[in-house]
């Protein structure tokens, strides 16, 4: 090469690609965390396959974001609702401007974003946990991640895209993270019915795991919000500090919910608060202010908090309450984005100009939030429920595991592994695997928002 040629990509700031990619990271870790939260919630005999099935979720979302999900989501002459197959096989991804960030070139951008594809059908199928068959999991999250998360992503994120366009304010993925996982979640239970046996026995059995979880996702939503400025700026420093206030906030908020029930302050109720609060926080947390947060997080803990019975009215499966948690606390994100946005907040990266929302005179703001909320929400729950009632039609592709299978747990029936290796002598799982499903602790799964 000509020593006066430049560099390829030497016109970008080293420290906007550096905290990106350490992002990327951060987000990567995320997606076994949710692995953990859930399999501390799931009986013994079901903890492996969602882990399982999380790190899976990495594996076949970046199959699918290199042959075209990447494409249909963000390719630069996309539609309003789709892209087109112009970067399918990442043709022309490389030291391009991306189209989110123009200090950041298309190659980064890329591999950030294609860490929220692989971590949203992964909170999807927590609906399904403990009687969804394997292999047609892995099917539904490639054909999910295909028609429903990459058309939101493009009308969210993409300048093309009619959210963008309208003037939605969307920092981190709301709508198209947590409305989309969580509407899903509710079709997949609805599809799969309820789980067999008595609903006493659905008990976390390891709350250890449930914590670590929740630190994984804690910690990782730092990378999640804040490497969504996609630049090493004030903007990105801020959306950090509302992030891990509003997470604070809310777990705080749903301990005090259920000490009003229970009178004791509940390791679950905490993790499950925690969750609400950064959820309710992203898509706000590039536009708000440190205070603003801390009401994003009371206020997404309690309607999250509230919308656990939901499933008790409706009478549906929810295992982990992700519709509850992600769909609802997305919701409440988004409308109080529109009240609590900021324009201030959003120029702190030198270059973002909103309007703000209420707090700013911006009224029409929580309209336009409206409208992306209810366009996520029936778009994700009609295709899936689509996706779903097809597959089950196909030989080798239903859902969900039979009897035996259900009753001898996933585990050992579709991965011929336990998640705890103790083993008697007849060479069989010893019974104490499953001492934590009758000695963790006398609260349920079902009282994640306290008392029905």
């Amino acid at each position: 090469m000509n020593a006066t040629e430049p560099v390829i990509g030497s016109e970008y700031d080293a420290g906007d690609i550096a905290w990106t990619l350490t992002s990327t990271a951060l987000v990567w870790l995320m997606i076994p965390g949710i692995g953990y939260f859930y399999s501390g919630m799931a009986r013994s005999k079901n903890a492996l396959s969602l882990i399982m099935l999380s790190c899976c979720s990495i594996a076949v979302v970046t199959v699918q974001w290199f042959l075209f999900g990447y494409s249909l989501a963000f390719s630069k002459t996309g539609s309003k609702m789709i892209g087109n197959f112009e970067n399918a096989f990442f043709r022309g991804v490389l030291d391009q401007p991306s189209v989110g960030n123009s200090k950041v070139p298309d190659l980064v951008f890329m591999l950030f974003q294609g860490m929220f594809a692989a971590l949203t059908p992964a909170l999807a199928i927590g609906a399904a946990a403990e009687r969804g068959r394997i292999v047609p999991t892995l099917v539904f999250i490639f054909l999910w991640t295909t028609f429903v998360y990459d058309f939101i992503a493009c009308w969210t994120w993409s300048p093309n895209g009619w959210s963008f366009v309208m003037g939605g304010l969307d920092f981190a993925g709301g709508t198209p993270v947590h409305i989309s996982s969580g509407a899903a979640a509710l079709a997949y239970a609805i599809v799969l019915g309820k789980r067999s046996g008595d609903q006493k026995d659905f008990r976390p059995h390891s709350m250890s795991n449930v914590v670590i979880g929740t630190c994984f996702i804690w910690f990782g939503w730092f990378g999640f919000n804040g490497g969504s400025a996609l630049s090493a700026n004030l903007r990105a420093a801020m959306a950090c500090v509302v992030t891990n206030l509003s997470a604070s906030t809310g777990g705080l908020t749903w301990v005090l919910l259920d000490y009003r029930h229970d009178r004791k302050l509940s390791v679950l109720g905490f993790c499950s608060g925690a969750v609400a609060g950064l959820v309710a926080i992203t898509p706000g947390s590039g536009f708000v202010s440190p205070a603003s947060s801390v009401a994003i997080g009371f206020l997404g803990a309690i309607a999250c908090n509230m919308a656990v019975r939901l499933k008790h009215y409706l009478k549906y499966d929810d295992a982990f309450d992700v519709f509850a948690v992600h769909g609802v606390g997305g919701i409440v994100g988004n409308i109080l984005t529109g009240i609590f946005a900021q324009s201030w907040v959003a120029a702190l990266d030198g270059t973002t100009v909103i309007d703000g929302g209420w707090l700013d005179g911006n009224w029409i703001q929580v309209a336009y939030q409206l409208a992306d909320s209810a366009a996520g929400l029936a778009w994700s729950f009609g295709v899936t429920y689509l996706i779903l009632v097809i597959m089950n039609k196909i030989p080798g592709l239903n859902l969900r595991a039979d009897a035996h299978h259900e009753h001898t747990g996933l585990d050992l029936a579709e991965l011929g592994e336990p998640c705890y290796g103790h083993q008697d002598d007849k060479g069989g799982v010893d019974t104490r695997v499953e001492v934590g499903e009758a000695n963790s602790g006398t609260q349920s799964v079902e009282s994640l928002g306290g008392k029905a």
